[in-house]
């Protein structure tokens, strides 16, 4: 696993659309904040066969954080189908980063291979209980895709249609909503035991 370098935003976004799945870091050259995120995101992927990863120094490439509002950097861009669907601000820990990356890179199974639920944590960044939600799921290792309602106004109106609840943070796991923070309810759903 290797990071790319982007010149330009026309060439992030040939390369974004050719893959299902990819991750571009927004970091600047230098910055001691960029570098944590650069290394634990190198480590976290070391592990994860089809990583698709993809870094732009915004000290020299000035047309991509203006196309997507983003204002500090480092920031990992999350993108689907060439279309950007989430970010994560700053440098976390690479068991977190490797948690993303495992929960959104599809995995191919064989037999007696950890066949993990799938995790969706419908989310907006001001909700003190989403914050506390995925701090539970990293904290048990569980990956998990986080979803920013705010961002996407027919997801939003999805969610009400599927659970009948507007408040977040809600959590799907394997086809099953969860409202809240029901920490009983999500460690029985993921076998979590404490």
């Amino acid at each position: 696993m290797e990071f790319k370098k982007v010149t330009s935003h026309d060439q992030l976004l040939r390369e974004v659309r050719a893959v299902e799945k990819s991750f571009v870091l927004l970091y600047k050259e230098g910055s001691e904040i960029s570098e944590c995120a650069i290394n634990n995101i190198t480590t976290a992927g070391k592990e994860i066969n089809d990583l698709r990863l993809f870094m732009v120094d915004v000290s020299n490439v000035k047309d991509v954080h203006e196309r997507y509002a983003i204002i500090s950097v480092p920031t990992l861009l999350i993108f689907e189908g060439g279309k950007m669907v989430n970010t994560i601000k700053g440098c976390h820990d690479s068991n977190y980063f490797k948690s993303v990356f495992e929960s959104l890179v599809p995995r191919h199974h064989g037999p007696g291979s950890d066949t993990r639920k799938n995790v969706v944590v419908y989310s907006t960044p001001s909700c003190s209980w989403c914050a506390t939600l995925k701090t539970h799921l990293r904290k048990h290792g569980i990956p998990f895709r986080d979803v920013d309602v705010s961002r996407d106004q027919r997801i939003a109106e999805e969610l009400v249609r599927r659970s009948g609840q507007q408040g977040v943070p809600q959590t799907e796991i394997d086809g099953q909503i969860v409202v809240g923070f029901d920490r009983g309810r999500i460690n029985k759903l993921l076998g979590i035991e404490n």
